[in-house]
């Protein structure tokens, strides 16, 4: 059997601390997406182009007008699942993962698909799925039975 195919299961402490990382990296990417949002539409209202109307600021329009609102939430959601489909098909690995020596993969050690990872997402609870870890005999969260991944910890570099 070869190094990558040996590799131990994640556990449950690991995974939260790589999920701690990794919350706190997603709350500056969505200030980011938000912030370059509200300068278009400051930089468009500067022009003339555009006006908030009857609504109290631009923060008002896009959380409260009945059809901006739900583009504007999709387009922050699409960024959040983004990040993770982005970096779980190329790496495996998060910034977050990478921090605390974790990678995902298939049981193979092959890279997750893009199904796979929307899977992985669509299952995970926001990091809730990872409370099955302990009861499960392989480690495996609940995302990961579904998707048929696998979240091993890397050996130490030299």
């Amino acid at each position: 059997m070869s190094t990558i195919d040996s590799l131990p299961p994640a556990g449950l402490l690991r995974r939260l601390g790589a999920l701690f990382y990794d919350g706190l990296i997603i709350i500056a990417v969505e200030m980011m997406a938000a912030g370059v949002v509200v300068a278009i539409l400051h930089a468009l209202m500067a022009m003339g182009i555009f006006s908030v109307g009857s609504y109290a600021d631009v923060s008002d329009f896009l959380t409260s007008h009945p059809i901006w609102s739900p583009i504007y939430t999709a387009y922050l959601a699409f960024v959040w699942i983004y990040f993770f489909v982005f970096f779980w098909t190329r790496a495996g690995q998060t910034l977050g993962m990478r921090a605390w020596k974790l990678q995902l993969r298939n049981p193979n050690g092959s890279a997750i698909s893009v199904t796979q990872a929307l899977i992985r997402i669509g299952t995970s609870g926001f990091g809730l799925a990872n409370l099955t870890v302990p009861l499960d005999p392989k480690k495996r969260g609940f995302h990961d039975i579904w998707a048929k991944t696998e979240v091993v910890v890397l050996p130490q570099a030299n």
